[in-house]
Parts: structure tokens; C-alpha cells; sequence
């Protein structure tokens, strides 16, 4: 096929449009609001990391009278990331289209499937990578965490548990955790306890929210991860589950946005490549006349990557 083609000139500007608003509704779906989003024009490179444990030393020293300042300094490293290029496409055939009824749309809806299957897919990278194993060391055991009394029972301390682990990832990194992450059941859990339902009995809802839970813990945001997906192969039985695990949870600290000297438990690096957006995604609309179809293609180039394990701290089997 001779290059450039015609997907690579022209990038649908409408359809991303489209895109980027059901992006928006999509709430449950929570990767892009975990880890600071980059967007970068390589698709691959190297970023620079610096020695935590020389940023938090106390080295200065008594200066003598016409004697030199004490020197110090610090190690910096370079890691890399590669942001692959996940492509998915569905074609609107020249029969389907001239038969469909108002009010279908037929380009806006394929992008809409496009655009959800994209939403999965990266959720179910970020769950992978990140909400499951030995991920993370910032508790003050340096592993998991499984809570001495469960969150869903009379005598459970949620906010305490929660507050003590984002306190254990300050003490070891001069960061307290601010954004927590809850599967369903943890959410749950936590918003029916009698140590939750205590402290916000005389609110002005009385009603527990992500916001207000937030509030109540210190934390900048609480997530919860309410995405389903189906692991079946297409014309297999239906297998449709969460993707997150319900009884875990995650805190972790990382700030509203990048910068250079600021440590954070991870980061996306989203490739802004051939017209792509901020976050890495693009849609193209172009003509497959051999099989008189047009085609919808959409394709998200991103690498997530965990920068530091101490910055979180994972609770698992939450509830009974």
C-alpha cells in the first residue's frame, strides 16, 4: 500500500470529537485519573530519576571562618518508556447505511463502540499492572495489607486502616498518599461502616460519596473502579465481570500534575503522534472500497508506568 495513506492525512475531527465526549461519561472507568498523564512526541524515550534517599538527608555542617561550605550532592538516573499503539477498527458497510433508520447514526456509533472498547482495554492494563501481586511497598509491613478487622464488620476501622497507610507512604517518602483507589466491594464496604455512617450522620446529605469519603480521609480523590468487561472470545458464552478485584484497595500519592523534581507513584506517557490528542488517541474515517465499506479506526498509543513502589500501599480481601 503506497504511503502516506489517506488515514494518515486525514484525521476526523468530528468523530474525535465524539470520541472525547463519551470518553467524559465514562466515569468508571478510572486509568487516566490514576497516573498523571504525559503526553510526549516520542513514542519511546528516556526520563530522569533522582536518588530519593539523597533528597533526605540533613548533610549541612558548621562553617568555619574562611573555610569552604560542606559539599553535597545527589545520584540521577534514567529510565525509559515505550508507548505502544493499541488499533481497533470497525467497518460501516454501504448496505447497512443506506438501510439504517433515523435517529442512527452510524459513524458516531461505531466510534462510541471504538471508544469503549479502548476504555477497557486500558483499565484492564492499569488493573493488571498495578491492583494485583506484590505491586507496591509503601505499607508499614511493605507489602499487602489485609485488614486485622474487616471493613464490612460492626468493629471495622476503614478510616483508620486507610489513614495509617497513607501516614506509612509519608514516613517513608516525605509524601502522604492522597488518592485512593476501591474496588466495588472495598467502596462498599467502607460506605456502609458504622465508623463512616458515625462521622457523616449530620452532614448535609448523609450520604457517603466518593467526594465526601475523600474528605473524611485527607485524600485529594477517591476512585472507584465500577468498569465490566467480557473475557469470552467473540461467539463464546458471555463471561462479563469487574475488571478491578472488589475487595481491594489502593493508596497512593501522586500529584495533580507532572513536573520535573516531583516524585509520584506513577506516570502515562501518552504518544502524540500523527494528529493524535492529549492522551494519545486518534480517530480516522476512510474508505475501504474493495469491501464498500468506510472504515472507523481508532488507536490510543500510551505506556503506564509505575516511577516509584514506595509511593503506594495495597489492601487486599477487604470484606467477609
Amino acid at each position: 500500500m503506497p504511503n502516506p495513506t489517506r488515514s494518515d492525512v486525514h484525521i476526523n475531527a468530528p468523530l474525535t470529537q465524539v470520541s472525547v465526549a463519551y470518553l467524559q461519561e465514562q466515569s468508571k472507568f478510572i486509568a487516566a485519573q490514576c497516573f498523571p498523564l504525559i503526553s510526549v512526541p516520542k513514542q519511546s524515550d528516556l526520563y530522569f530519576q533522582y536518588d530519593q534517599g539523597d533528597f533526605m538527608r540533613a548533610e549541612s555542617a558548621i562553617r568555619a571562618p574562611g573555610t569552604e561550605s560542606k559539599g553535597a550532592g545527589y545520584d540521577l538516573t534514567t529510565a525509559s518508556y515505550s508507548a505502544n499503539v493499541f488499533a481497533l477498527h470497525k467497518d460501516v458497510a454501504d448496505q447497512i447505511r443506506q438501510n439504517a433508520d433515523a435517529p442512527l447514526d452510524m459513524d458516531a456509533d461505531a466510534t462510541k463502540f471504538l471508544t469503549q472498547q479502548m476504555l477497557i482495554k486500558r483499565d484492564l492494563d492499569w488493573s493488571t499492572n498495578f491492583f494485583t501481586g506484590g505491586t507496591w511497598t509503601g505499607s508499614n509491613t511493605g507489602g499487602n495489607i489485609t485488614p486485622g478487622v474487616k471493613w464490612d464488620t460492626a468493629n471495622g476501622t476503614p478510616i483508620q486502616d486507610i489513614q495509617e497507610q497513607a501516614d506509612s507512604i509519608e514516613a517513608k517518602t516525605g509524601f502522604r498518599g492522597n488518592t485512593l483507589v476501591l474496588g466495588v466491594d472495598s467502596y462498599n464496604a467502607i460506605k456502609n461502616s458504622p465508623d463512616v455512617v458515625d462521622r457523616i450522620r449530620y452532614t448535609q446529605t448523609g450520604v457517603v460519596t466518593e467526594d465526601l469519603l475523600a474528605s473524611l480521609l485527607g485524600m485529594k480523590k477517591v476512585l472507584v473502579a465500577r468498569g465490566v468487561y467480557n473475557s469470552a472470545a467473540e461467539g463464546a458464552t458471555d463471561s462479563i465481570d469487574r475488571i478491578f478485584t472488589g475487595d481491594t484497595a489502593l493508596v497512593m500519592y501522586v500529584p495533580d500534575s507532572p513536573s520535573l523534581m516531583h516524585p509520584s507513584a506513577g506516570y502515562t506517557f501518552a504518544w502524540q503522534y500523527a494528529g493524535a490528542g492529549g492522551d494519545g488517541q486518534r480517530v480516522s474515517r476512510f474508505r475501504m472500497d474493495h469491501l464498500r465499506s468506510d472504515r472507523i479506526e481508532m488507536e490510543m498509543a500510551y505506556d503506564q508506568k509505575q516511577v516509584s513502589t514506595v509511593l503506594g500501599a495495597r489492601f487486599i480481601n477487604t470484606d467477609t
